[in-house]
């Protein structure tokens, strides 16, 4: 069934937004398929449908989609990104806008940042009880690096945010480079790459070490350059926390030694690594059923799964993934299913 709004694309879009915060949905697709524009939700990692456009609101649809993004409304060639900042409600949320043309017109994803969802206390990320004591007491070392490894959406930003925030204090500098800043962390100095102006992450970290830091946060080690400057600031006082894209421990240390760094220097510098994944929690009103809280679903939020590779103070322990969800499993937190479905793992 498409629908039709005559009153133009501006109700149209708040009402998509809306119906997004209201499902606490992290990103809304927009996808023109030649008779109809459609609309799903990603909710919980997963896409949801939403509703059909009628194909005469395509166009004025990415134009104040383009608008609020500060946009160039009138390129339709390549790929746009844009960002803007709304409220809902009580809520705050920061826009980041992605327009990709495609076959049938200009695809959309915006993706929803819930500026009160930054960070959580680190008991409520999913660590088991042992890996979280170890690593609150790890977060207070004056030097070392933290690794945190898992693809993309696997809630790697949220795990160092909320470290950050936890360790927050006047006493210390806290700087990061990112691309892009998710969120931006009172009291911390955040930094963003710009490849346009050349301020790549290896630049810009030479740059930060010359600000007297305590605590560095790199965004994601990307090339050989990148790692020997990071390894040289956990070597020379300095607590460094930094992301892989690495399936876990092991293919994060194989990839630092790809990138040219001596094992006796991972060795020497590397604190722990930590790769995760998200899986959906049963809702706790109906307990894996349907009701409304869940939006008839059986699910509602989402907790990190862990595996840390634990190199301080003793020999390296290590606990696989699957034995931590199979905790989750046991707690009723989740289901074998889900964790099959997000972990790829038996």
């Amino acid at each position: 069934m498409e629908a039709k709004f005559n009153n133009g694309a501006v109700p149209l879009i708040n009402d998509l937004l809306e119906k997004a915060a209201g499902l606490d949905a992290s990103d809304i697709h927009i996808e023109p398929n030649g008779s109809s524009v459609r609309v799903r939700y990603r909710v919980d990692g997963l896409l949801q449908p939403g509703i059909n456009i009628h194909r005469s609101m395509q166009q004025q649809i990415i134009s104040r989609i383009k608008i609020l993004g500060e946009m160039d409304i009138s390129e339709q060639r390549v790929p746009q990104d844009g960002r803007t900042f709304i409220k809902i409600g009580n809520r705050e949320f920061d826009l980041r806008i992605s327009v990709l043309p495609t076959f049938h017109g200009e695809k959309t994803v915006i993706r929803l940042l819930d500026r009160k969802k930054a960070t959580l206390p680190l008991e409520e990320l999913g660590l088991p009880e042992d890996d979280l004591f170890y690593y609150r007491k790890l977060i207070e070392k004056p030097q070392g690096m933290v690794i945190v490894c898992g693809p993309t959406g696997c809630g790697k930003t949220t795990t160092l945010y909320s470290t950050l925030e936890k360790i927050n204090k006047e006493s210390v500098n806290i700087m990061t480079i990112e691309d892009p800043i998710e969120y931006q962390l009172p009291g911390i100095n955040q930094m963003q790459v710009n490849q346009k102006t050349g301020l790549t992450f290896a630049r810009g970290l030479r740059g930060m070490l010359r600000q007297d830091p305590d605590i560095i946060l790199v965004g994601e080690i990307r090339d050989a350059e990148t790692a020997a400057i990071v390894i040289k600031a956990a070597m020379t006082g300095h607590l460094v926390f930094t992301t892989l894209h690495a399936n876990g421990p092991a293919g994060a240390v194989e990839r630092l030694k790809d990138m040219g760094v001596d094992p006796y220097l991972i060795s020497s510098t590397l604190n722990c690594v930590i790769s995760q994944r998200l899986v959906r929690k049963l809702c706790v009103q109906c307990s894996g059923g349907r009701c409304k809280l869940c939006n008839q679903k059986g699910f509602k939020g989402r907790i990190g799964v862990f595996e840390m590779l634990k190199l301080r103070p003793k020999s390296p322990t290590f606990k696989l993934i699957a034995e931590n969800a199979e905790l989750l499993i046991k707690g009723g937190i989740t289901t074998r299913e889900e964790v099959v479905r997000s972990i790829y793992t038996e």
